[in-house]
């Protein structure tokens, strides 16, 4: 967790007690909800990352060479909203993945259409039909989902393990490259 995440974590819990102690049970429940949201929010995140990362280093263990690089402090639009998170960039040659986590974190920062807890972009650099946007949402039994929207994929569907590998396939696929020069 990085510093501004500990302070603003410290800063909800902070005036979550305010709002209990000065009686105002709508504010309380209030910042109690978007504390619980926000853990949700940096578990999905989490893993989405992480997965990457994983399928990246098995990769490299098998001699694949690409290149891993974090940015905690991240920034990216979505629609007209500002999403706040972290980048992983993931870079083989002249091909770079990035994978972007984030969701608004204050009022003017705009909010998540479609009621998403958190957006996501996997972008392919040069191979745009490659590219996935994702919302972080919970599914009807509770448990947080990463959906794709629309592309490749046509309808919704949930992001799993086997797309990550998927995605990590297309960095690797030097067919790709060639068939350009070509």
């Amino acid at each position: 967790m990085s510093e501004l995440d500990e302070a603003w974590a410290l800063a909800l819990a902070e005036a979550e007690e305010k709002a209990r102690a000065a009686g105002r049970k709508d504010i309380s429940e209030y910042l109690a909800l978007r504390g619980a949201n926000d853990l949700i929010r940096k578990i999905g995140s989490d893993w989405l990352l992480t997965m990457f990362e994983k399928v990246a280093a098995e990769a490299n263990r098998a001699g694949a060479g690409i290149n891993i690089a974090r940015n905690d402090e991240h920034h990216f639009k979505v629609g007209t909203a500002n999403m706040v998170g972290r980048r992983l960039s993931l870079g083989r040659s002249v091909r770079v993945l990035l994978v972007e986590t984030g969701w608004p974190r204050t009022p003017r920062d705009g909010f998540i259409r479609g009621g998403g807890l958190a957006c996501a972009n996997i972008k392919h650099l040069g191979i745009k039909s490659e590219s996935e946007e994702l919302r972080l949402v919970l599914n009807p039994g509770g448990t947080r989902v990463w959906i794709a929207r629309g592309g490749k994929r046509g309808a919704r569907s949930e992001i799993h393990e086997a797309d990550v590998r998927n995605h990590i396939a297309v960095l690797l696929d030097d067919s790709r490259v060639q068939s350009r020069r070509s």
